[in-house]
């Protein structure tokens, strides 16, 4: 069964982290990043392009090796790369992850240092898997093995330097909160399903009325209650991919990122029996939970400062990136030319062209 998408990890987490934080930057005295920055920059144009509160700039040679790695991460980017509110937005979060990474301690650079280590491993393994390898893969992207580590390095240092501001009584705070509004929220269940849809997941259109699906639906669950097996009826009933021939079986997933319907009834229905129907946006399913139990506070108090500390990159963004930039001579986004009043005169104050 579907699910609904989540942030998530390893890394997919790399790449969520250059996607959630078009984020940004600001004042930073030159450190030790800036200058890795530099040294990865060797040879490429060094016409700085921006400036920034306390002496902090930007080459175009470190400017167009930063957007390159972003493209080699998310290849969509590509498509964008001549934009100039996306080379704004790039600017913006290559100045802020250096502005943060500059302001975490030796505490949060240790622990920087070993996310940095274990980011690299993880890329290295998932490029050397794939044809080619990473080498060949970041020599057509026009990056070095040192690029990717500065970039992914400065990073984690921003990021354990934002995490380690977020105090365990916030913490504590958000879990309590998150709890309160969704009390299922950290609850994790082995299921085994046999959903019956009504329209083709890939096309969306109608394959059986909502009667029919529940007809047979309601076929499937008597012959479950008459001791059928599970495995087998999931082969030939089941309209789930993803665990048709798994014996509809999903184990130990969080409840929160299935769809609601589903997983409200994997919360609450009795363990280990058979259930009426359930209806979901997906169709209907048959349903078995098998286990279920709920992550502890501990268990999830990593995410919970990640988000915050998330929270707080944007809020830095936007709350004090727009004093700190000094000069920018990247292109700047096109206003919208003013529609020519009557007369000839043009609107007082036209509108910015959007995005």
């Amino acid at each position: 069964m579907q699910r609904n998408n989540k942030r998530f990890r390893g890394l997919a987490a790399l790449i969520a982290l250059m996607l959630v934080f078009t984020v940004a930057s600001g004042c930073a005295k030159k450190t030790d990043t800036a200058k890795t920055d530099e040294a990865a920059s060797a040879g490429k144009p060094t016409d700085v392009i921006v400036t920034y509160k306390d002496g902090g700039k930007i080459t175009r040679g470190e400017f167009d090796t930063f957007l390159n790695i972003n493209k080699f991460f998310n290849p969509q980017f590509a498509q964008f790369a001549t934009d100039p509110a996306f080379q704004q937005d790039m600017m913006k979060q290559l100045v802020t992850f250096r502005v943060l990474a500059s302001r975490a301690d030796d505490k949060a650079k240790a622990e920087g240092d070993k996310k940095a280590k274990e980011q690299m491993d993880t890329i290295n393994m998932y490029f050397g898997a794939q044809q080619g390898g990473l080498e060949e893969k970041l020599k057509a992207a026009n990056i070095t093995t040192q690029d990717v580590e500065s970039f992914v390095k400065q990073s984690m240092y921003a990021v354990s330097s934002a995490e380690s501001k977020v105090t365990d009584l916030q913490v504590k705070d958000a879990y309590d909160k998150k709890l309160a509004a969704n009390s299922h929220l950290y609850d994790i269940a082995t299921v085994r399903h046999i959903l019956v849809v009504t329209n083709d997941p890939a096309t969306g259109k109608e394959t059986r009325s909502k009667e029919e699906a529940l007809a047979r639906a309601k076929e499937v669950q008597d012959k479950l209650n008459k001791g059928g097996d599970f495995d087998a009826l999931a082969k030939e009933y089941s309209d789930d991919p993803g665990s048709r021939d798994k014996g509809g079986k999903y184990e130990n997933e969080e409840i929160s990122q299935w769809d609601p319907a589903f997983g409200k009834a994997a919360a609450e229905l009795p363990l280990n029996t058979i259930s009426d129907p359930v209806e979901s946006s997906f169709g209907y399913h048959i349903m078995k939970v098998e286990a279920r139990s709920s992550k502890s506070f501990d268990d999830v108090k990593g995410s919970i400062r990640s988000e915050l500390a998330e929270t707080q990159i944007y809020d830095f963004f936007e709350k004090e990136l727009p004093g700190l930039i000094e000069t920018n001579k990247l292109p700047k986004p096109e206003e919208k030319k003013p529609d020519a009043a009557p007369g000839g005169s043009a609107p007082a104050s036209p509108a910015p062209a959007g995005k």
